[in-house]
């Protein structure tokens, strides 16, 4: 026997580390040393984890996804590069920073901005490579040469030379919209840092006066009534508006109304938008406080009021009720509208809370002067990239999403009032003239032309949204704008892998700017995931208490564990559960493939040489089978990852390793290797082992590199398994009649062994059997040790040809094959029918007490409908179950 060195388990632990530092060591990750590094590109585009944040599960599916296609390509001969990268994550970084002055006992209105910016470049310094090192631990092969910082230099220049471009394009301008406002920070936020929550709320119904009435004249003529959720936004109202074919308020469109409290006049206007349905059928109109209502406000030129300050208490247009808080201002005005007869009632109502995604307090609509983009002509580009194929969305049901959002698009807030961020690159002059330059110096020159001698200037104070500088990361991080070797090689890139609920907020806005920015489409594919959620199907929250961390999961089960779950149980935008069961039975499957790699190390002689692929002439059936399966599993492996079914992929490498190799293949070879000519056998387990573990490496990738090394090669093969030629299917194996031929040996061990379950046959006992193979009697006659050992047969007692006559047994039938296994070889009769007799008697005795049930009219009258259905069925199972023991025991006598 050879030097078996391999350990009797795995040791997942030590092994990721040291492999993951030894394919980085070699420069495996970079495409210029892969397999073919003149072959044709295939490149992925991280999408850039917060570089404050923490490695979840979201994270995990998405290091898993794109690692599987980057390994899988590299293996299939392309000049692989995975771009990886930080994103500077302008909000979540803040908060964490502000949080931790506070805790300091200061704030960032304290130290400035200068220091607070000190701040946070340390902070991120801090917390950078913890998020990147648990990227690592996912065994994620990105060419780290190549990280790259939403807010590192090279990337900050094209952020600024993107807005200038646009600007001097006249697509970027300053005005005042909706947005979403976020009291706590005091800045704008995207929609995407909004969520929504279903709380429970009020529905405020009251009289709007119309002027020149009295309230008493009743609905319709002294007031028209309208409902509201916030009531302390009436301060702010500046129409009334209703349906224009509803008959209750047609006469009054026209009219005027007076603000409750205020007095202050307000027109009656009519609108389509207005549903009759809802409340009261009248909407009370506040522009600058409601997005609907800010552009119902536009269409018929209504005056917009804000009534907030930046902190969402009340200002100087809200009256009386100036400085309060909008929450302490809505209780006190319902309580003076109560006090003048202008409350009609109150009444629950569900409903959707924006909150910020981070903090969670109330977002609050607030008209603002803010940078704009005009996205109208950048939309089109988007659509039309979609429509004409250029780029294909996976799965495809999402393009009608991607087509609706852009159809759609609002001009976008580019601004945010944050201090951690790509600044703004405006700078104003004295008389607030404005320069828009790609730095500060520029900025100068151009103030200096337009006054004529130099002048101080400010530059804004705002930085841009996060989303603008993710938009340009497929091109920046490749070097744009410079024409630089990368981005002439490497883009296009390939593939834009993420989650489903940022195809707007990101993926649209990166395929926009590819093409305005180059001319060209960033990717040709979106595949998009769907949300980790826990084995219950819940959203993991640390209010259910069901947070999975991936790391807790790696650090118990292993990487490749984790993994293969994740893939598996996965498909292209659909949500998945995560079970803590799948993990483990996963953690077992590298123990199998583990166990499966020993055994046929274990077997071959010290002088063993591998042929590089057994000789087809040489072949035994099992080996023939074996073959003939392994190239449809390559074929089949590879046409699924191709078509980005890589859950399926995964799924069906599985089942052939597990159930076919290791339970048919290697069972079948133990006889065979003890045989005079066990040659050809061991070539045959030593390559399809090698080619399985290519299969499953995109997978599962340390547990298959570390029994690969161990595996004996040819000379001139790869020295990884990471950068070793995927697998082709070789026509020559190809042997549909053998394949056949084993595949109804294989039916007759199941039903032998389905025989010697039923008849509870010690599993050590070996039993005699007649088969009378018909047409294959001559296949299965090359197989008898094979048959022996694989359906626990005596093989002295093994015969191929009819049953005998008179002799008590069981006839089995596959197909045109019978098999007779006599009663004596497996069993005591006597001791059989005793047991037999036994279990009878008791199923008897339940049966009678079923019958007796459902005979009782009481029950069958009052029980539930489910609870009488089900004792019907048990009473039906009772039946079968009395005449299968009659059958046995009839059998035995």
């Amino acid at each position: 026997m050879p030097t078996f060195t391999l350990p009797k388990t795995y040791d997942f632990a030590t092994t990721e580390q040291r492999l993951y530092r030894w394919w980085e060591e070699n420069g495996w990750f970079k495409p210029e040393n892969s397999r073919n590094p003149d072959g044709k590109p295939f490149v992925i585009s991280i999408p850039p984890p917060n570089v404050t944040g923490v490695l979840h599960q979201g994270h995990a599916l998405t290091m898993a996804l794109e690692d599987l296609m980057i390994r899988y390509y590299r293996m299939k001969g392309r000049a692989a590069l995975w771009v990886p990268g930080t994103d500077h994550a302008g909000i979540a970084t803040q908060l964490q920073i502000e949080r931790k002055l506070g805790a300091e006992g200061t704030s960032r209105q304290e130290i400035g901005r200068e220091r607070f910016l000190q701040e946070a470049w340390a902070w991120k310094e801090k917390y950078h490579g913890r998020i990147t090192e648990q990227v690592r631990r996912l065994g994620a092969s990105c060419d780290w040469d190549r990280e790259r910082f939403t807010m590192d230099e090279g990337l900050s220049r094209a952020v600024n030379e993107a807005f200038v471009r646009l600007y001097r394009m006249g697509l970027i301008y300053r005005g005042e919209y909706i947005v979403n406002w976020s009291p706590g920070l005091q800045t704008a936020v995207s929609d995407v840092e909004v969520e929504y929550s279903d709380e429970q709320g009020t529905l405020y119904y009251f009289k709007y006066p119309i002027a020149g009435h009295s309230l008493d004249e009743g609905p319709g003529k002294g007031y028209i009534p309208v409902a509201t959720t916030r009531p302390e936004t009436i301060l702010g109202d500046t129409a009334v508006a209703v349906h224009p074919d509803d008959e209750r308020y047609r006469h009054l469109i026209g009219k005027t109304c007076l603000v409750p409290m205020l007095n202050r006049p307000i027109p009656i206007i009519h609108d389509t938008y207005v549903d009759r349905e809802f409340g009261t059928g009248a909407l009370k109109i506040t522009p600058g406080h409601d997005s609907h209502d800010f552009e119902i406000g536009q269409r018929h030129g209504l005056s917009i009021i804000n009534i907030m300050n930046k902190d969402a208490t009340l200002n100087r247009e809200a009256g009386a009720y100036a400085g309060m808080d909008r929450f302490a201002a809505r209780k006190k005005l319902w309580a003076d509208m109560v006090a003048a007869d202008m409350v009609i009632k109150e009444e629950p109502y569900q409903m959707q809370v924006p909150r910020a995604q981070r903090g969670g307090e109330i977002i609050e609509p607030l008209v603002s002067m803010q940078w704009w983009l005009n996205t109208d002509g950048m939309a089109q580009l988007g659509l039309a990239a979609v429509r004409s194929g250029r780029i294909k969305i996976v799965p495809e049901h999402f393009t009608k999403v991607y087509y609706h959002w852009l159809k759609n698009l609002r001009h976008w807030c580019l601004s945010r009032q944050l201090w951690w961020g790509h600044r703004i690159p405006v700078w104003y002059g004295p008389e607030g003239e404005v320069f828009v330059a790609h730095d500060a110096a520029e900025a100068q020159a151009m103030a200096a032309k337009h006054y004529g001698h130099a002048v101080a200037l400010e530059q804004d104070p705002d930085v841009l949204d996060t989303w603008f500088s993710s938009g340009l990361w497929p091109f920046s991080t490749l070097g744009w704008p410079d024409n630089t070797p990368d981005l002439q090689r490497y883009y296009p890139t390939d593939v834009m892998e993420t989650g489903y609920d940022i195809l707007f907020f990101w993926v649209s806005k990166m395929i926009m700017s590819g093409l305005m920015y180059t001319n060209n489409i960033p990717f040709h594919t979106v595949y998009l995931h769907g949300l980790v959620r826990d084995e219950l199907g819940r959203k993991m929250s640390k209010t259910y208490g069901n947070v999975v961390d991936p790391i807790e999961i790696m650090d118990n089960f292993g990487t490749d564990a984790l993994r293969f779950t994740l893939l598996t149980g996965s498909t292209p935008g659909n949500d998945m559960n995560l079970s803590m069961d799948r993990i483990r039975a996963n953690r077992n499957f590298a123990n199998k493939i583990w166990n499966a790699t020993r055994f046929v190390l274990g077997h071959l002689p010290d002088d063993f040489q591998f042929s590089g692929a057994p000789d087809p002439h040489q072949l035994d059936l099992p080996d023939q089978w074996i073959l003939h399966r392994l190239n449809r599993i390559i074929e089949t492996a590879t046409r699924l990852i191709d078509s980005y079914q890589f859950g399926e992929a995964g799924r069906q490498v599985y089942e052939f390793l597990w159930g076919e190799f290791a339970d048919w293949t290697i069972e079948a070879a133990k006889p065979r290797l003890q045989g005079d000519h066990p040659g050809p056998v061991h070539q045959t387990l030593v390559y399809v082992l090698d080619q399985t573990l290519r299969l499953l490496h995109p997978f599962i990738p340390f547990v298959t590199e570390e029994l690969w090394q161990h595996l004996p090669h040819v000379k001139d093969e790869a020295p990884a398994l990471i950068i070793a030629a995927w697998p082709e299917a070789n026509p020559a194996y190809d042997a549909p009649a053998a394949a056949a031929s084993f595949e109804r040996l294989r039916e007759t061990v199941h039903a032998i062994r389905n025989a010697r379950s039923e008849y509870n046959v010690d599993p050590g006992r070996k039993i005699a059997a007649f088969i009378n193979a018909g047409a294959h009697t001559q296949v299965f006659q090359t197989q008898p040790a094979v048959l022996a050992t694989l359906a626990r047969l005596d093989p002295a007692r093994l015969v191929f040809g009819p049953a005998p006559s008179g002799e008590k047994g069981v006839t089995l039938v596959v197909g045109d094959i019978s098999i007779f296994l006599p009663l004596g070889g497996m069993v005591d009769v006597e001791a059989e029918l005793t047991r037999l007799r036994k279990q009878l008697a008791e199923t008897e005795k339940r049966l009678h007490g079923a019958e007796a049930r459902l005979a009782n009219e009481n029950f069958v009258g009052k029980a539930p409908a489910q609870v009488v259905e089900q004792a019907r069925q048990t009473l039906a199972d009772l039946h079968a179950q009395r005449t299968n023991l009659e059958e046995q025991i009839a059998a035995l006598r």
